[in-house]
């Protein structure tokens, strides 16, 4: 059985930590290493698409960051319960025009016992911003300890 700790039920420490290796895994940009994160009958609502399964997920992704380029994410534990954790999260891209936005959202995640998430459910809205309005500076990866998070930034 594959398993991706931490596993429910979450703590408030082990919920955070969850979401600090969820903003991680999507910052590669990677759709294979993303969806290893997901159960393989893991069901999605993520704007109009609803992707079930890891394929459609892969899918998805690949399809997502070939649009959203120069994407970087930071994701904020919102509230969590025993299986379920809700965050919030904002994410810089722009399009190959370059014009540049922020996405703002709020997602509703659901874990099965070895941590894989079954459900994912998201909320986004597209807001273009000007490239002095940006916020989120670091390389191509994982962000940096000391870059402010969501609420550091008063987003």
């Amino acid at each position: 059985m594959e398993a991706r700790p931490p596993v429910p039920p979450f703590s408030d420490e082990t919920a955070r930590v969850k979401v600090r290796l969820a903003e991680d895994a999507w910052n590669t940009r990677d759709p294979e290493r993303v969806a290893l994160a997901y159960s393989a009958d893991t069901r999605w609502r993520n704007r109009a698409e609803f992707p079930v399964g890891r394929e459609q997920v892969k899918a998805f992704l690949q399809r997502k960051w070939t649009r959203e380029l120069d994407y970087r994410l930071i994701k904020e534990l919102w509230a969590h319960g025993p299986d379920r954790i809700a965050v919030r999260f904002a994410y810089e891209w722009h399009d190959d025009a370059g014009q540049w936005f922020r996405s703002y959202g709020n997602e509703n995640w659901q874990f099965d016992a070895t941590g894989l998430m079954t459900q994912r459910h998201a909320s986004i809205n597209d807001m273009p911003i000007s490239v002095s309005q940006r916020l989120f500076f670091w390389p191509p990866g994982r962000r940096p300890d000391d870059h402010a998070g969501l609420s550091a930034l008063g987003l």
